[in-house]
Formats: C-alpha cells, structure tokens, sequence
C-alpha cells in the first residue's frame, strides 16, 4: 500500500501540468495565425482591410495610317510633314464609330495638317497644339445623331518635318 499512495499523490498534478501546457499550445498557436495574416494587426488598427488594386481597362487605340501632307510655308519653298498617328479612346463604341467613319477623319487631318507651319511644327509645344487642334477636330460630329466620343489623347509615332 505504501507504493499506491505516491502515486495518487502525483496524478493530480499531472494532469494540472498537462493542461496547463495544452492551454498555452493552443493559445501560441491562435496567436501565431492571427498574426500571421495580419487579421490581428487590422483589428488593433481599427481599420479594415486594404481594397484590393483597381484594374484598370485595357486601352483602346484607333491607328490611323500615315501619311505626307504639304505645310503652309513662305513663298518658294516647300515643306513637307510625315505623320503617324492613333487615338486613344475610352470606349468600344467610340473606337467603332472612328473606324467607320475613317474616311472622313482622315479628310479632317488633312486639311489641319495642310494648314500648319512646318516652323511651330518643329518645337514641342508645337506638337502639343497640334495634339489639341486633332481633339478640337472631334467636337463637330460624324454622323447624325452622333453618340459622345470618347477620346482621350493623340499619340504620334511617326512625325518628321521636311
């Protein structure tokens, strides 16, 4: 009887320690998730979490194939622009309609083209006043009735003054 008796002294506190060491695992464990996924850190914060990036719609361009045009000029001498371009637009219906009606916009830049001075033209505020000219271009409409366009910038990739 004398060996029973140590035992059942011991069992008790035992099963103290276990649980004990059981509760702690399982806090450190709680503790280790939420912090890890930064819930713990947002909460504290008192701020939700960020929203996610906005994607932004893949851009819609209109090319517009280049061409040579006569520039105003003085008298006795002739200068030439060779001009590439596209269109930014914002819409799907926007880029529609200017295919359409490609015909009559490339008339349109024509005649602003021809109507430029190869002397503006070669400075960058130059092109800059152009690429306003181009938008102003847009405001008389295409068609009747006309949707609103939406164009958004003139981007050159071909522009050589002669």
């Amino acid at each position: 009887m004398a060996n029973s008796e140590p035992t059942a002294k011991r069992t008790p506190w035992l099963v103290i320690v276990l649980l004990l060491l059981l509760c702690s695992a399982g806090s450190a464990a709680a503790v280790y998730f939420l912090v890890g996924s930064d819930k713990l850190a947002a909460l504290a914060a008192g701020s939700e979490a960020p929203p996610a990036p906005v994607k932004s719609p893949t851009p819609l361009f209109v090319p517009i194939a280049p061409f040579t045009v006569n520039l105003q000029g003085s008298p006795g001498q002739q200068n030439l622009l060779y001009i590439g371009l596209a269109l930014k637009v914002g819409d799907s219906s926007t880029e529609a309609l200017l295919k359409e009606h490609m015909p009559e916009v490339r008339s349109r830049l024509l005649m602003l083209m021809a109507s430029q001075k190869a002397a503006e033209l070669i400075t960058p505020a130059g092109k800059e006043a152009l690429s306003a000219q181009i938008l102003a271009l847009f405001d008389t409409p295409l068609a009747t009735p006309q949707p609103p366009l939406a164009i958004d910038g003139v981007l050159f990739s071909d522009f050589i003054v002669q």
